[in-house]
């Protein structure tokens, strides 16, 4: 019952995400400053109000590239990895499914897309905005005492990685986040650049972060 309850945290906050967080962008997001600043913002906000509501029931990942690094980190176990993807994939599904409803346009549910149409670039680009974001996670959740302001960092975090981000892939950091509007905006056929980018991304920050804090022996 309490995994269930952890899943249903991380369906919740990955819908929200999608909902809130890719609406802003397919609303607004026209390359121009105040849209790229707004959607930045907007996926920042998400994050913090997720985690300070969902944050003590699942650690609010709602993103498979930090509960990998989780996983590598050996914070979560292996069954709730799993559990954990289903979660957030569905909940990325849902919020897409709802927002077209809503929008009834393909175009503005916020999909992410190849930066120049280059392959490797994209994924580069994205295997470090995710490793960015995914070691300021370790970081401020290394440390109990950090629990009040955790939110605030990983949402500014976010915030960040956009604001370069967006110019290029849109930014993804997250293969829920961008399955669930490509889904419905016809774009599957790179998405595995968005999947495995940001996978290989959250990785290396957990790799690194063991190696910047193993003690000396």
């Amino acid at each position: 019952m309490k995994n269930m309850k952890k899943y249903a945290a991380e369906f919740i906050g990955t819908f929200v995400l999608v909902l809130f967080a890719c609406g802003v962008a397919g609303q607004i997001c026209d390359g121009s400053t105040s849209g790229l600043i707004g959607t930045a913002l907007a996926f920042g906000l998400v994050i913090v109000a997720m985690a300070y509501s969902i944050g003590n029931v699942s650690g609010c990942h709602i993103n498979p590239a930090v509960s990998i690094a989780m996983l590598v980190s050996k914070k979560i176990s292996l069954k709730d990895f799993c559990g954990y993807i289903v979660a957030q994939f569905l909940g990325a599904t849902a919020g897409a499914a709802l927002l077209y409803a809503i929008v009834g346009d393909s175009t503005k549910l916020g999909a992410n897309g190849l930066f120049q149409d280059n392959i490797w670039l994209s994924f580069i680009i994205e295997v470090i905005l995710t490793f960015v974001f995914v070691i300021a996670i370790l970081g401020v959740t290394s440390k109990s005492e950090n629990g009040s302001v955790a939110g605030l960092v990983i949402g500014g975090a976010l915030v960040l990685v956009h604001l370069l981000g967006i110019s290029f892939t849109g930014t993804s950091v997250n293969p829920a986040r961008t399955f669930g509007p490509a889904l419905f905006a016809g774009t599957l056929s790179t998405y595995w650049v968005f999947l495995l980018a940001p996978l290989v991304g959250g990785i290396l920050a957990a790799l690194v972060y063991e190696y910047l804090t193993e003690e000396k022996k």
